[in-house]
């Protein structure tokens, strides 16, 4: 019988570094603590963490960053060898808690990977929860603005609830994963993503390349789009707004192929706010003459990607490993490229070993991929 997510309030709303602390000496003296954290990266420019939920066998707590000064005992708990902390698809958590705080983990669960390696169908927290725990979880708030203050008791709940029965899920995916041999295998991946941490994106001139579509334009309208994405960027950055919703790219893609020249010609744009238009026309108007202005010889165009000497030897390499790891796939009920992405494949290709040990040095080979996986490679390399 599945249930509908517990309706009572979470128990507790830790909003100050008092209350922090408190709950850190009971935290810490867990061995397993489930977590998560909510962002607004769908809302606002600048993004952070708005939300840290938290939840013991005893307690779920949801913590306000936004008035908790001081979440240093957080990290602590975090980086704890002697807790276990358990997330539902770890690495952008770990990635925002590099970023925002320098937290880092040292003992981890992820409920995600753990699916994954069990073959699961859809690998989802509301999915799982629904087949392993039986709760119904309701998806409306999955890209709510948690920067927003007060929240309302409705959006608490749904946050908690992420938490709240994640404790019980790993139970049983773990029990799962060692019943069928295959809990070395996520506890080493566990372990990879120890290692996570935030890796912003490189300013590189190259963003206007980046939106999807761009390659439909001539080289003028990738002149105009050049020019676009900054406006836009400054103007989400201005208002702490998420740039999409300043201005679609559909729109920007719009202004790009056949650029208006005049507020009235703006207006029939679609996806172009008529407020938009009467308080950023002028400064939008500029910045797409200066694209039209951009003489022939300096219009940008896509970088040619390199291209590969041809290799006959690795391109067939590659489809006899790929025939190996399918057939194992099959057999064992997993995703192929769960079991070995192509990417490992094709490291194993160019390296080219004739013993294991040649084979275990692949960096990109994990351990239990070699165990599961190695005679076959290494017998499909040497036919």
């Amino acid at each position: 019988m599945v249930r509908t997510a517990d309706r009572h309030p979470p128990r507790r709303y830790v909003r100050s570094s008092d209350e922090l602390r408190t709950l850190m000496r009971r935290v810490g003296r867990e061995s397993l603590v489930a977590m998560d954290t909510e962002a607004a990266s769908f809302h606002r420019f600048v993004d952070r963490i708005y939300l840290i939920q938290l939840s013991t066998s005893r307690e779920t707590a949801i913590i306000d960053p936004l008035t908790v000064e001081d979440v240093t005992t957080l990290g602590a708990v975090l980086a704890d060898p002697a807790i276990e902390v358990v997330f539902h698809d770890a690495d952008y958590d770990l990635r925002i808690l590099d970023r925002d705080y320098g937290f880092h983990a040292r003992r981890l669960f992820d409920t995600r990977v753990a699916a994954q390696l069990l073959g699961e169908p859809a690998v989802g927290l509301a999915a799982l929860l629904e087949k392993h725990v039986g709760v119904a979880v309701d998806k409306k708030y999955q890209r709510a603005d948690w920067s927003r203050r007060p929240l309302p008791p409705e959006m608490l709940e749904y946050a908690a609830t992420d938490t709240s029965h994640l404790l019980a899920l790993r139970e049983r995916l773990r029990a799962e994963l060692e019943a069928r041999g295959r809990l070395s295998w996520a506890e080493e991946e566990f372990a990879r993503l120890e290692g996570v941490r935030w890796n912003p994106v490189e300013a590189n001139g190259g963003a206007f390349l980046r939106v999807k579509g761009a390659r439909r334009l001539s080289r003028r309208g990738l002149a105009v789009l050049r020019e676009l994405v900054p406006w836009r960027e400054a103007i989400a950055a201005e208002l702490d707004r998420a740039s999409f919703r300043v201005v679609s790219n559909d729109a920007l893609l719009a202004l790009s192929a056949a650029p208006p020249h005049s507020a009235e010609e703006l207006s029939q744009v679609k996806g172009l706010s008529p407020r938009l238009v009467v308080e950023r026309g002028a400064s939008l108007l500029t910045v797409i003459a200066r694209g039209l202005a951009v003489p022939d010889k300096d219009l940008p165009r896509f970088p040619r990607a390199a291209r590969r000497a041809p290799d006959p030897a690795f391109d067939q390499a590659v489809d006899r490993l790929k025939r190996v790891r399918n057939q194992m796939a099959e057999r064992l009920n997993l995703d192929p490229g769960v079991l070995c992405p192509n990417g490992t494949l094709e490291a194993v290709a160019r390296a080219r070993p004739a013993t294991r040990d040649a084979l275990r040095d692949v960096p990109e080979l994990r351990q239990w991929q070699m165990e599961t996986l190695g005679a076959e490679f290494l017998s499909a390399l040497g036919s």
